[in-house]
């Protein structure tokens, strides 16, 4: 028998039963077989999709728009409450006068400071929320400048991030450092990389240690606590905690009803992209690197909390900075395990016997 390969061909069958049902149908053309040329180019790399998709490199689906029947039944019962509220103060002020002309002034002027605070709070309101949509009308326009290579827009975008940056102390020498280089680089690209580490650099270092220390804090809580409620509830004042300091770390400031949509927003971006970057990052690390096995429970869930709450000082992170992560590198949950799992050994450690 012959080693030789053998060179694919076609054969007619011309003895086929024309009582068959397979006699009508005619015979394909013979294709002659074909190589893919490059193989690799059909391997599909998930972690880097997934960690665009986290840093927002990758626009989230809108979703699909309704009728907003819950603003309108909070603005309606909001202009009730406001009505009910100001005829009761009406009526308050008439009855102190028909008592006292002075018990009437004086409720008129506490009414009218009341009016002024009122308005005070709105107005503040307004401007953070005013502020968060600046942060994002920042982001999307750097994204869009360095995209486009536009001189013209990065010049806006570093204008604006100037503005917005210009009462932290922290980036006084990368203004300082930006403006002197603003006539030596040319390049759009290199414009707005440039900005994002002169601006954006020592406030990502600053915030790296935000999301640190709330983490530490949430695993040694949660580790000592002895009841889950109380976990629960630290775990919650920490994270909105976390979320308003990176906010007005970043030049947001979000007031009360900044910080309500600021944290819905992170909720949204943890359920769009934070399912799996958990999944692979958080049990992935802690069961492949043994470290529930070497773990006590209480410390083991401590430390699962303190990386889910670092889980959401990123997504924070990502919704409040003001550019997207381009050139920098952005932080990784991985980046605080090992931070987290040293406290087991401090926890561990032998402690002094009293004298």
């Amino acid at each position: 028998m012959s080693d030789l390969p053998r060179r694919p061909a076609a054969f007619r069958v011309d003895n086929l039963d024309r009582s068959s049902p397979l006699a009508d149908v005619e015979p394909e053309a013979g294709r002659a077989p074909r190589a893919l040329a490059d193989i690799a180019s059909l391997s599909i790399e998930p972690d880097e999709a997934i960690e665009a998709l986290d840093a927002g490199l990758v626009p989230l689906p809108k979703p699909r728009r309704r009728f907003p029947f819950a603003t309108l039944f909070m603005g309606a019962l909001g202009a009730l409450v406001s009505i009910a509220i100001g005829f009761a103060i009406d009526e308050l002020v008439r009855d102190l006068f028909t008592r006292a002309d002075w018990l009437g002034w004086t409720a008129l002027g506490f009414a009218v400071l009341l009016a002024i605070a009122a308005l005070g709070i709105v107005t503040r309101e307004a401007i953070a929320l005013m502020r968060l949509a600046a942060v994002d009308r920042e982001r999307k326009a750097a994204l869009k400048a360095y995209e486009t290579d536009s001189e013209a827009e990065a010049k806006l975008v570093i204008a604006g991030l100037v503005t917005l940056l210009a009462d932290k102390p922290g980036t006084a020498e990368g203004r300082a450092r930006l403006a002197e280089a603003k006539d030596d680089v040319i390049d759009g690209r290199d414009q707005i990389v440039l900005a994002e580490r002169e601006l954006l650099g020592p406030l990502d270092i600053m915030a790296r240690a935000l999301v640190l220390n709330s983490a530490k804090r949430v695993s040694v809580v949660t580790a000592v606590s002895p009841k889950a409620i109380v976990d629960i509830g630290f775990v919650l004042f920490e994270s909105v905690r976390l979320i308003r300091l990176m906010a007005e770390l970043y030049g947001a400031r979000p007031g009360t009803i900044g910080l309500i949509k600021l944290t819905r927003d992170v909720l949204g971006h943890l359920a769009v992209t934070g399912t799996i970057a958990v999944g692979d990052d958080v049990i992935g690390q802690v069961v492949g690197h043994g470290l529930a096995a070497k773990l006590s429970t209480r410390l083991g869930e401590g430390v699962v909390n303190g990386l889910l709450t670092a889980r959401i000082g990123l997504a924070a992170m990502d919704l409040c900075r003001p550019m997207p992560f381009i050139a920098a590198r952005r932080p990784k949950i991985g980046d605080f395990l090992s931070d987290l799992t040293a406290l087991r050994g401090d926890a561990k450690k032998p402690q002094p016997a009293a004298c």
